[in-house]
């Protein structure tokens, strides 16, 4: 690929207003003094054209081997499409949510299972939406073994997708662009200067020596703990538990970070109420213990439903003894909790015995632990000290315990779920000392990840429509702190 078709390409991105320089807010919530808006591409068809044939060549160089393309959504998609169009190649479509009606089909398009599929997309710095449309894509049988985007932020995309298995090709380099900009007078070298720090001071991945071709890169890849990741993209880091993998693909899918807290004391009742609102759930917490008409067949009946409708079931037993009880507790008892219990959780109290304890009988079955380190209620004692023990804990038997119940955000290893109860549309508490945080606040504010609603749920004329609308709020306080940018 020439370097003049290329410098020619940077030149007419920079004056079509593509690349912008100023201060501009990403989707991890950094600040950028550079942004590259390829969406204004649509109102420039000869530059997009021009652009997906770049793109295609790059494909060609690299004598790629692929059955179909697949654009990330949104702005990718024009140029997937002409690639696909001009070059007579299969094109698959991923969708960012499903239709409620019609195929509901997540992914569009014809393939057969163990088809290797490239995906295209437009700019990259972490890598994250490639590895979300490659997690689809993966799930319906397909291949992803390459990526094509025109930018590449130079921020850690290559390291972080070689590291799952996908190598990145991109046609331009940001360090490239600059180069390109400053050598033709568009910027001054101060504002290429601030850039390229600001570059290197926010890789998200590795560092990398720009101008030559050795990498300064620790020995293992890592991901920045303080970056915000998707959901899709959570569930695949590589060191994250089965389950907590599980859930975060169950919210990504579902479009849901609802946990329904069913405090009622029927069986048929709760079975009732599961079956109705189970769409709109990405989990159900329990308390087993005081239905008044428990029975073995209730434990299948809600198996059922929760494989049905797609969520995981949390028993709240709250565990806080030896490590030895909790084990006899956890398997035996009248409820025998770990054979229909997706989740339970502990107390620190009682030291790492609980976790070892229940581990015992939850690892083999493929379950999860959350520690609770913090409680919604006014006074309580899991502050300061004893939620940093809870933290150390969790960090120690991280390959049963995927998490915590807390306020607000307690660790930045990405890994780690954190669920958070209390939570009501409007802030306040009632007479037994509980207190109520909304889900903006709970989501957005605190970086909780699950809101766990009973009350505003179960207490609402319309349990249904109540269910609705917590489940709508919590998805768009999440989707607010990614942010609304595509890069």
């Amino acid at each position: 690929m020439a370097d003049t078709c290329i410098d020619s390409v940077i030149l007419k991105l920079y004056e079509a207003n593509v690349v912008k320089f100023g201060e501009y807010k990403l989707k991890s919530g950094l600040i950028s003094p550079i942004y590259v808006d390829l969406r204004v591409l649509v109102s420039h068809p000869s530059l997009m054209k021009q652009v997906s044939g770049l793109m295609y060549q790059r494909a060609q160089d690299e004598e790629l081997k692929f059955d179909s393309v697949c654009g990330v959504p949104y702005t990718a998609l024009p140029l997937a499409t002409i690639i696909c169009a001009t070059n007579e190649l299969p094109m698959l479509i991923r969708r960012k949510e499903a239709k409620d009606y019609g195929t509901k089909k997540m992914l569009e398009g014809s393939f057969s299972e163990g088809d290797t599929c490239l995906v295209i997309e437009d700019t990259v710095t972490s890598g994250s939406s490639i590895l979300e449309t490659a997690d689809l894509l993966h799930k319906h049988g397909l291949q992803v073994t390459d990526a094509i985007v025109l930018i590449d932020r130079e921020q850690g995309a290559v390291d972080m997708l070689a590291s799952r298995g996908i190598k990145l090709h991109p046609v331009i380099s940001m360090f490239k662009l600059l180069n390109v900009l400053q050598a033709a007078e568009c910027i001054d070298a101060q504002t290429s200067q601030n850039v390229r720090k600001f570059i290197l001071d926010n890789n998200k991945f590795s560092l990398r020596k720009h101008g030559c071709s050795d990498v300064l890169a620790a020995k293992q890849p890592r991901i920045d703990q303080n970056e915000e990741l998707s959901y899709a993209a959570r569930a695949a880091l590589p060191n994250i538990h089965p389950l907590a993998s599980k859930l975060l693909k169950i919210m990504d899918e579902k479009h849901s970070n609802l946990c329904l807290s069913a405090d009622v004391t029927s069986t048929n009742e709760l079975l009732q109420l599961v079956d109705s609102l189970g769409p709109k759930i990405c989990m159900l917490k329990t308390h087993v213990d005081i239905l008044k008409d428990y029975n073995a067949a209730f434990n299948q009946t809600l198996q059922a439903l929760a494989e049905q409708h797609n969520f995981l079931i949390f028993e709240d037993r709250k565990f806080a003894d030896i490590g030895n009880t909790v084990k006899h507790q956890y398997e035996g008892g009248m409820y025998q909790i770990s054979s229909w219990s997706h989740i339970v959780n502990a107390h620190v109290v009682p030291g790492p015995g609980v976790v070892k304890g229940l581990s015992v009988v939850g690892k083999p079955l493929d379950r999860g632990c959350l520690l609770i380190a913090q409680m919604s209620c006014e006074g309580s004692l899991a502050t300061g000290d004893y939620t940093k023990a809870a933290l150390k804990m969790a960090e120690d038997q991280s390959d049963f315990v995927i998490g915590f119940i807390c306020g607000s955000k307690v660790s930045n290893r990405p890994e780690f779920l954190h669920m958070t109860p209390g939570v009501q549309m409007q802030t306040g508490g009632d007479s037994l000392c509980q207190q109520y945080s909304s889900p903006e606040e709970v989501i957005f504010n605190r970086g909780s990840d699950i809101i766990i609603v009973g009350r505003g749920i179960l207490e609402a004329p319309d349990r249904l429509m109540a269910a609705e609308t917590y489940k709508k709020s919590g998805w768009d306080a999440y989707m607010k702190r990614l942010g609304q940018t595509g890069q």
